[in-house]
């Protein structure tokens, strides 16, 4: 495990302090745990993103999907006659 010196503001460390107090773990845990949080929250936006551009350059390409037959499918949800998702055509 590698060691990482962070300078914290005070009111920041007596948060943190009451905190690790609180839940009754050491500062470090705490501040792995939210770092790991953090950094899975960036990863996972980072991976939205480039969702998103992906989608924007499939639209601009016209690989679309009708909003009628997307409402049409979401309509039939949970009946009897529940339909596959509509696809690009």
């Amino acid at each position: 495990m590698g060691v990482t010196t962070v300078r914290l503001q005070a009111e920041t460390e007596q948060h943190l302090e009451a905190l690790a107090n609180k839940i009754q773990r050491s500062k470090g845990w705490v501040i792995n745990q939210a770092l790991n949080e953090y950094i899975e929250k960036q990863q996972l936006e980072q991976d939205r993103w480039k969702q998103t551009l992906e989608a924007m350059e499939s639209a601009a390409q016209g690989k679309v999907v009708d909003a009628n037959e997307v409402h049409e499918w979401l309509n039939n949800w949970g009946t009897e006659n529940e339909q596959d998702a509509p696809r690009v055509k």
